[in-house]
């Protein structure tokens, strides 16, 4: 059962399901021309707010090996899709001008897509020079992402594309990661499944 915090912002309640934090494992599995790259990994996932009109997003992974070498990291922002609006903060430190939009749930329904879901956006950022934009569909107990834009710093190996998908089920949280890279079509990447420790 998923209690909403009190100071959770209307336009969050379709995203509630995904705040606490996450511990689990998961598998790399990627099909690189003749060579298969295949590990399993720790992972620990943060979602959370600050009372604002989004979720702060937090991954780190490290190889199940004996010394559970760091993996990787991500950082990032979850929200709705939706114009911006004046009593939206920003940009930069500007607040906002006038009252919050969407501040009850009946607003934000209005969000509501005709068939039924939420338009969702999504900022991830990695330490190797990668910043990915992803846009998707948020239902109860499920997202779907596609990046709309990537983008690598000189420094960063090659990587152009990725789909998303989170899933709670049965109190678990699911995800699974395709990418394109290295030169590769999109294709399987990896997968985790993970539990709610708070």
């Amino acid at each position: 059962m998923i209690s909403l915090d009190s100071d959770l912002p209307a336009e969050l309640a379709p995203l509630a399901w995904l705040l606490g934090l996450w511990e689990g494992t998961g598998v790399v599995h990627y099909v690189d021309g003749d060579q298969v790259r295949e590990h399993e990994f720790g992972q620990r996932v943060s979602f959370s707010h600050d009372g604002l009109g989004y979720l702060n997003y937090s991954s780190q992974t490290w190889l199940l090996d004996e010394a559970n070498t760091p993996l990787n990291a991500e950082a990032g922002y979850w929200r709705l899709h939706r114009p911006a609006q004046p009593g939206d903060p920003g940009p930069g430190m500007l607040p906002g001008d006038g009252a919050r939009p969407f501040a009850t749930a009946d607003e934000v329904e209005a969000l509501r897509t005709e068939d039924g879901f939420f338009d969702v956006e999504v900022a991830i950022i990695h330490p190797s020079g990668v910043s990915e934009l992803y846009l998707g569909r948020a239902q109860p107990a499920r997202i779907d992402l596609q990046t709309d834009a990537v983008m690598r710093s000189a420094s960063a190996k090659d990587y152009s594309a990725a789909t998303r998908l989170y899933g709670l089920v049965e109190g678990r949280l699911l995800w699974a990661w395709d990418i394109a890279a290295l030169g590769n079509d999109l294709r399987t990447h990896a997968s985790g499944t993970l539990n709610r420790q708070e």
